[in-house]
């Protein structure tokens, strides 16, 4: 038998030798001992293979090696501090990306309130109003006109057609009476700072041809804006005359004492919209500055001839607008030393305006050709603008921008002249 053959092959065990104390020991080389260990490995490594989980000799070597505390945190300990963050000797910028800069906090000038028991309105002072700019109808004013055309003394209204009548004007187009002659509104300006207890002066503005209040002398021209803007205590008067037509015709500027009823119908109308009714007799006494833009020439030079209020004409201004009426002219300023006359002009009226200095100089009167001079009581002024400045375009640009603004800051400025108006203290603020 194997076992009479080979004792020591025998069957041993350490449960057996623990049972048996008296059992034959277990020879390490015992064939048993290696066939029994065998039969226990071999099955887990079958299921080791079948998993392809196999540890390999290197890792179960590494894994023999370890000793009591290897753990997760020893093997990957938690970065300390000087580790994520730069020491002292370290430069920041190199590790951390510049911070935004921070927005600048607006200054407070004052205090803010954040609730108040009392409503606090920015309400007007009882003396202070708003500027005013607005249209009246006036029954003085050019148009409507009935009467004769005191040149030819044939009735101004002309031509009829049924019950329709029109005026054949001197190019020979016919304008009718009810498209043409029939507005008989004013423009009136009071600036905000006007002051009715002081000195002023009121301007009656004259436009020219192809033109009306609003598009033109409001928008356009900018006239209120100007006398708004010289600072001086002025208010405006610009009556229709023909409407949107080539035509200078004077209307009931033409007749005797016209531009007298006219200044004086006026004054209740400047009363009641400077805010005081009671001012309408300062407004009646109040002097006056014409200012004649083109065909605006015709009802100037007739006001001064014929209507009844040279005493209280202090100033004229002929913006481009000696077409004719010279021998007015003249006699206006050869009679009213205390007022003052400047005349702009270009090229187109270049030969009408030296004709009149001439007159001028002959009656032993100084010409003046430069407005760079002081505007003093008997001035007489002509300045020649050069051919860049256009026609239509001259009452905001003549020899200066805005001259109406500028004749009101010379007159203004003016020793001899500022009884005539002066600049109200409340015109700085």
């Amino acid at each position: 038998m194997i076992g009479a053959a080979n004792p020591t092959f025998q069957w041993c065990d350490r449960a057996d030798r623990v049972r048996s104390p008296a059992a034959p020991s277990c020879s390490p080389t015992s064939p048993w001992r290696w066939i029994a260990t065998a039969a226990l490995l071999l099955p887990l490594a079958a299921v080791l293979a079948q998993c392809g989980r196999a540890p390999s000799a290197t890792a179960l070597a590494a894994n023999t090696q370890a000793v009591s505390g290897d753990t997760f945190v020893d093997r990957f300990p938690t970065p300390s501090f000087k580790e994520r963050f730069p020491t002292e000797q370290e430069s920041f910028a190199q590790r951390q990306a510049a911070a935004p800069a921070a927005e600048p906090q607006p200054q407070r000038s004052a205090p803010v309130r954040v609730a108040s028991l009392t409503p606090t309105l920015n309400l007007p002072r009882p003396n202070e109003r708003e500027e005013l700019t607005t249209l009246v109808s006036m029954k003085s004013s050019a148009f409507p006109y009935f009467g004769n055309n005191p040149r030819s003394d044939a009735p101004f209204l002309n031509v009829s057609s049924g019950s329709r009548k029109g005026h054949r004007s001197y190019s020979g187009r016919v304008y009718w009476q009810d498209e043409t002659y029939s507005d008989s509104r004013v423009l009136v300006h009071v600036p905000e700072n006007f002051d009715v207890r002081k000195p002023g002066v009121i301007v009656v503005f004259f436009h020219g041809n192809g033109a009306t209040l609003e598009r033109d002398v409001r928008d356009r021209q900018l006239v209120p804006q100007q006398i708004s803007d010289s600072g001086v205590n002025a208010v405006l008067l610009a009556p229709q005359l023909a409407v949107n037509a080539a035509d200078s015709s004077a209307g009931k500027f033409w007749q005797p004492g016209g531009f007298k009823r006219f200044l004086d119908e006026s004054t209740s109308h400047l009363a009641r919209l400077s805010g005081d009714p009671k001012s309408a007799a300062a407004f009646a006494n109040m002097p006056v500055v014409i200012v004649g833009y083109s065909g605006g020439f015709l009802p100037t030079a007739w006001s001064l001839e014929v209507g009844g209020a040279t005493s209280r004409v202090r100033g004229v201004v002929l913006l481009d607008a000696v077409y004719g009426e010279l021998d007015k002219f003249a006699s206006w300023i050869e009679n009213n030393r205390s007022g003052f006359f400047v005349s702009s002009y270009t090229r187109y009226t270049k030969r009408h305006d030296q004709e009149l200095m001439t007159m001028l100089r002959d009656k032993g009167l100084r010409v003046r050709e430069s407005m760079d001079g002081p505007l003093q009581s008997g001035s007489v002024v002509f300045v020649q603008t050069p051919d860049g400045v256009t026609h239509r375009d001259y009452v905001t640009q003549a020899w200066t921008q805005h001259p109406v603004k500028e004749v009101l800051v010379k007159m203004a400025g003016s020793a001899s002249l500022a009884r005539i108006a002066s600049i109200p203290a409340s015109a700085s603020r």
